[in-house]
């Protein structure tokens, strides 16, 4: 399997790249890309570029804790009805309440809308069912949203459903198993530094930068760069 030559990746588009010459080897039939915004778009174009696939979205909310917004109670993913995944073990050890949930929930969809609006409007979404989902992100910690993503991809009806990311915590990738056919995780690594401790440049995607990633999938001879 290939692997950064440092242990880790420049930025999200060698990420993609690396990605890319693992899953060219798959045998994938009419595959789709769903990246999880915003980072996971970066990674997400270079493989749709790779593969001669379209690039499509999983409108998906992280639902942070209480006082830690970086760590995952959850999360919320688009749908009808939307798609709620909750982390019990973390809802307990933060003592976050079913209020506090309603709320962050609520605040996700929002967030949701306006990314599907702004994102979305007027491009054409490719259909799953029957062909292969690939669910992208630029690496996993709790896996909230992944597994958010991969359930309401399920519901669609794709023929194949695969998990793609660069980096993930070991126990992580143990679960994302059993809600995927197939996982390809470059690196299991222990993510004490977060997932971005794992790229050189990893800044946050801005909504400018997503939009421009989509069109440049969209475009014949497209160059995601």
């Amino acid at each position: 399997m290939p692997q950064p030559r440092s242990g880790r990746f420049a930025d999200r588009r060698e990420a993609g790249r690396l990605l890319a010459a693992q899953l060219r080897g798959l045998g994938l039939e009419r595959p789709i890309l769903y990246a999880l915004p915003r980072g996971g778009v970066a990674v997400g174009a270079e493989i749709a570029a790779a593969l001669d696939a379209p690039l499509d979205l999983v409108l998906v909310r992280k639902l942070g804790a209480p006082f830690q917004p970086e760590l995952a109670v959850g999360a919320v993913v688009e749908g009808d009805p939307p798609e709620t995944v909750l982390n019990p073990d973390i809802i307990t050890l933060t003592g976050t309440s079913e209020a506090y949930l309603a709320e962050a929930r609520r605040r996700a969809l929002a967030e949701i809308e306006r990314r599907r609006g702004l994102y979305l409007a007027g491009r054409p979404r490719p259909d799953p069912r029957g062909r292969t989902a690939i669910v992208v992100d630029d690496g996993l910690a709790t896996g909230a949203t992944a597994r958010a993503a991969l359930r309401a991809l399920r519901r669609r009806g794709p023929a194949r459903l695969l998990l793609a990311v660069p980096v993930a915590a070991p126990e992580t990738l143990a679960g994302m198993r059993a809600e995927a056919d197939e996982v390809v995780c470059l690196l299991a690594r222990d993510l004490h530094r977060g997932v971005g401790g794992f790229y050189d440049e990893f800044h946050q995607l801005t909504d400018e930068e997503v939009i421009r990633l989509l069109d440049a999938a969209a475009r014949p001879g497209r160059a995601p760069g």
